[in-house]
């Protein structure tokens, strides 16, 4: 059999040798874990203290559905709940609207009013469960719904925790999700910043992903340069808003991809905790240590998934969370079996999970605050990647700053580049991709079982939608949509209004079309 190919990732220039870190300032660019510029992790003890929490993405069909789920994943050990909304959820169209079609429940929950919400959130008490929220466009009116139904179980904003995504400038280059133009966008950013400082201490205001950016096809460098350059657009808008950085600093958060080769994300995640130490406190000069610490959520690799032989995903999964591990992550999701496929089944969610489990409490990897310290590979990969992703966020500061790097398409066409480079690496073997381009073994087309959406429930939930539009008092909810009109035409924080407008029975559609008629749609520009 002939020598199989292997690629290299972009970071590995050559083989690293203890020459290589003769001239390194340890304490400036390693430190202690716990301390600037936090290389080795952001706490002092890392998981000796307290693990990661295990999340596990899920949402689908209705709110009811959805609840079950949730209900057992926390009976299986999950410490975190991350919800998963459908399209028409992200992107402002209620169940009934005629692009809703079709997408009801299919990638996501569907949710169109407080109703919905309540019921996805039945028998869980928020005071004392975490949320993570995969929303964007919307990402306002779901925090709106969500501080509505805390106050419906007794629970203050201020007792809340969890994490709304909220990062929309990544959709405008890799996802593709956005509603409004950039600039409005940015601004419903803030206005969510200013609420969390003053009445959600405990709540994480934007989750900014690199996550979708590697999904789209972009490498271990450009996730992180892209990311932080939409990171930096978010830290200057809020800081131009009169926040002030040291506080709301520290309520930011991140989303990374954990891919497969494996001493490239441990690199990846320890250079990017470096990177953004020193962007916060150079650049921002934010003086709070916990301003300038990079929390982050790790997903495993969704595009790494096959269809051939899934049972092989069940081991990517698990060197990837290994990697994010070893890397540091605050919290982490682990991908099922079958995600190539459909939906996760009930089985292959609780694979995903125990994945985690195991690794926490069997491989002894949480023993040790940072076990891959002072590794040869590691440390020279860390620098390559720091190096890689400052020289990318230069680039995009010479054309005038992440907006106008998105307007003129440079980001997009790097991505796109990169997605297509690796997808020809794949066609001709130099990239192997066991059970798909090598390793192919007879069966590998046989049938596994994958979890079906049931096509009524469509009719279902837009049923329930109507039937909010018939019981609801027409001149508070009126009233409640003129608010929200007003202080998008004006300076005023558009939290507040929308809150008032959910429990006044408005539905998302309609919020985020008042929020159309003020701000407008986006265009996307055609690249060349």
């Amino acid at each position: 059999m002939p020598a199989m190919a292997v690629s290299r990732p972009e970071s590995e220039r050559h083989e690293a040798h203890p020459d290589d870190r003769a001239s390194v300032d340890t304490d400036r660019d390693l430190g202690f874990p716990g301390e600037f510029p936090f290389t080795r992790g952001i706490q002092p003890t890392m998981y000796r203290g307290r693990l990661w929490t295990m999340r596990q993405y899920a949402g689908f069909g209705t709110a009811a559905e959805s609840n079950q789920r949730y209900r057992y994943l926390l009976s299986q050990g999950v410490s975190g709940l991350s919800v998963a909304f459908d399209l028409p959820t992200q992107i402002g169209y209620d169940s009934d609207h005629p692009l809703a079609v079709g997408e009801v429940g299919r990638v996501g929950v569907a949710i169109d009013s407080i109703d919905d919400m309540v019921r996805l959130f039945d028998g869980i008490p928020l005071d004392r469960v975490s949320t993570s929220m995969t929303i964007n466009a919307t990402a306002i009116i779901l925090l709106a719904l969500y501080v509505a139904v805390g106050r419906r179980q007794g629970v203050a904003p201020r007792a809340l925790s969890g994490t709304v995504q909220n990062d929309v400038l990544k959709e405008y280059v890799a996802r593709g999700t956005y509603i409004y133009p950039p600039k409005a966008s940015l601004r419903i950013v803030t206005d969510i910043f200013a609420y969390g400082e003053r009445e959600m201490p405990q709540w994480n205001t934007i989750s900014i992903s690199g996550y979708h950016i590697r999904e789209a096809g972009a490498t271990a460098v450009q996730e992180i340069a892209f990311t932080f350059a939409n990171a930096v657009a978010y830290v200057q808008a809020a800081i131009d808003a009169g926040l002030d950085v040291n506080r709301f600093g520290q309520r930011l958060s991140f989303f990374f991809n954990a891919h497969s080769d494996f001493l490239e994300e441990v690199a990846k995640f320890r250079a990017a905790r470096r990177l953004w130490a020193r962007l916060m406190r150079d650049r921002f000069h934010a003086t709070n240590p916990r301003a300038q610490q990079l929390r982050f959520h790790t997903q495993t690799a969704g595009s790494t998934l096959t269809a051939q032989q899934p049972d092989n995903n069940i081991v990517r999964v698990a060197l990837q969370a290994l990697a994010a591990v070893l890397g540091g992550t605050q919290s982490l999701h682990t991908n099922g079996r079958d995600e190539a496929l459909a939906l996760p089944t009930e089985d292959a969610a609780r694979i995903a999970l125990r994945t985690q489990q195991i690794i926490a409490c069997e491989s002894g990897v949480a023993n040790t605050v940072d076990p891959c310290a002072g590794s040869y590979v590691i440390e020279q990969r860390t620098d390559d990647i720091e190096e890689g992703a400052n020289d990318l966020l230069r680039r995009i500061e010479a054309l005038g700053g992440t907006l106008a790097a998105i307007e003129a398409g440079y980001i997009q066409r790097q991505i796109q580049d990169s997605a297509y480079n690796a997808q020809v690496a794949v066609d001709r073997g130099s990239a192997v991709l066991v059970g798909v381009n090598r390793f192919v073994a007879a069966g590998d087309s046989r049938e596994i079982e994958v979890f079906q959406v049931d096509p009524a429930l469509e009719a279902e939930q837009v049923g329930r939608v109507r039937d909010v539009r018939r019981r609801r008092e027409a001149g508070a909810w009126e009233a409640s949509l003129a608010a929200v009109a007003a202080a998008a035409r004006t300076t005023d924080n558009l939290v507040p209004p929308i809150i008032a407008a959910v429990e006044a029975g408005a539905t998302v559609g309609e919020i985020a079309d008042t929020m159309r008629a003020v701000f407008g749609e986006h265009e996307e520009v055609a690249l060349d």
